[in-house]
């Protein structure tokens, strides 16, 4: 058990002022948004774009992160990725 504790650091999304009340609706899509428009403007490599991936996949159910994939792919996510 310590090995695999060791391995695998478990985290939440840290706390954003900007998203003081319990549902975190906004903020799960606020991260999933600002990741695309990071890795559009820096490219995947970049280590900040990946804090936002991490908050999203925390706050966000699999089913919508699945769901904005495939708006993504076919060119109908209600909002703008631009950077």
């Amino acid at each position: 058990m310590s090995e695999l504790a060791s391995k695998y650091v478990l985290q939440t999304a840290p706390f954003d002022a900007r998203f003081p009340n319990t549902n975190q609706t906004r903020h799960c899509f606020q991260n999933y948004t600002d990741y695309f428009k990071c890795i559009a403007a820096k490219g995947e490599d970049f280590a900040p774009c990946k804090q936002f991936k991490r908050a999203y996949n925390s706050l966000c159910p699999n089913e919508w992160i699945s769901k904005w994939d495939e708006q993504r792919d076919n060119g109908t996510f209600p909002a703008s990725l631009e950077p």
